[in-house]
């Protein structure tokens, strides 16, 4: 018998909170996308999208941190957490499922803070010829993310960069096995692949039972997609400020990514490396990226209402 998994932590900082409302946001093709909205109605709002072989709960810690001011709301992207799989698989479907959510939960008009981390600021930049993304995106962040040559240039195999070692990446990324139960050895693989090398056990941990809990077909399904991947003429149609935050310890997506698209952005709102960090920078550096999401909304959301005085 198999044992069962937990998909996150259920206790600390990285457990995910309970959400004011949850909703169902219906993409072009009928996918079904679970949708979380935490916070008070009427809020600056945030609208989260998480990587590959995350969820929601990749958000907690900045979640926790903003809702107490903003309206965030975060999504599963199609076949992650509670959105089920769906046979499209795609950067058209990415970004059909963003505006999905935008029409879903923002009044028209309205503008918001997205940020997104590695596949999710792979779909900001697949949305940025959508009229939902230029309606209501305020501004954006990339968290650890990239728009081509991911695999040619990924350092997760440890060899000179060419042909055998854009072959193996690929073979190790598009991986059909199953994860199993999280162990210690399984963690220290994640580590190494995904996180930075001091990276705090428990965070290693949320993250672990966070990739260990998506399903391997919609994982190699997406992995495929991502092999692929070619956003760069889109990142040049992102025409509203956009912040990009790296960790230079990332294998999945090294600094070389982040600083291509801080040069390629028509409006960069700036370039954050993080010393020491690896893929994973919304939990192993949640204070910097909850603070640059904080520093967009007050920057590019909220507006500041000036009383005159009645003249004597």
């Amino acid at each position: 018998m198999s044992p069962v998994r937990t998909p996150h932590v259920t206790t600390g900082p990285y457990a995910p909170p309970a959400p004011a409302r949850t909703l169902t946001a219906v993409s072009v093709d009928g996918a079904r996308l679970h949708v979380e909205v935490h916070g008070p109605e009427g809020a600056p709002a945030v609208v989260l999208a998480h990587g590959w072989a995350c969820s929601t709960a990749f958000w907690a810690a900045q979640i926790r941190a903003l809702a107490g001011e903003h309206r965030v709301i975060a999504y599963d992207q199609r076949g992650h957490g509670r959105t089920p799989a769906h046979a499209v698989c795609s950067t058209g479907a990415l970004a059909d499922d963003l505006e999905a959510v935008l029409a879903a939960t923002l009044a028209p008009g309205e503008k918001a803070v997205l940020a997104g981390h590695s596949m999710g600021g792979m779909t900001l930049m697949a949305a940025a010829r959508r009229p939902g993304l230029r309606e209501h995106a305020a501004a954006v962040l990339l968290c650890s993310t990239g728009s081509s040559r991911l695999v040619a240039e990924s350092l997760v195999v440890p060899l000179r960069a060419g042909r055998v070692r854009t072959r193996l990446t690929r073979a190790v990324l598009g991986s059909k096995a199953p994860l199993g139960p999280v162990t210690p050895i399984g963690k220290k693989v994640l580590r190494y692949a995904t996180m930075g090398p001091g990276a705090a056990p428990d965070r290693i941990e949320a993250c672990a039972r966070i990739v260990h809990g998506c399903d391997r077909r919609p994982r190699y399904a997406w992995s495929q997609v991502l092999s692929e991947l070619e956003l760069d003429d889109l990142v040049r149609e992102l025409r509203v400020p956009a912040a990009v935050v790296a960790g230079t310890a990332d294998r999945l997506t090294p600094p070389v990514h982040a600083r291509r698209l801080a040069a390629a952005l028509p409006v960069c709102a700036g370039l954050t490396e993080l010393t020491g960090v690896g893929h994973m920078t919304p939990v192993e550096a949640p204070e910097v990226v909850t603070e640059r999401i904080r520093e967009l909304v007050r920057t590019y959301v909220t507006v500041t209402v000036t009383v005159e005085e009645d003249a004597v």
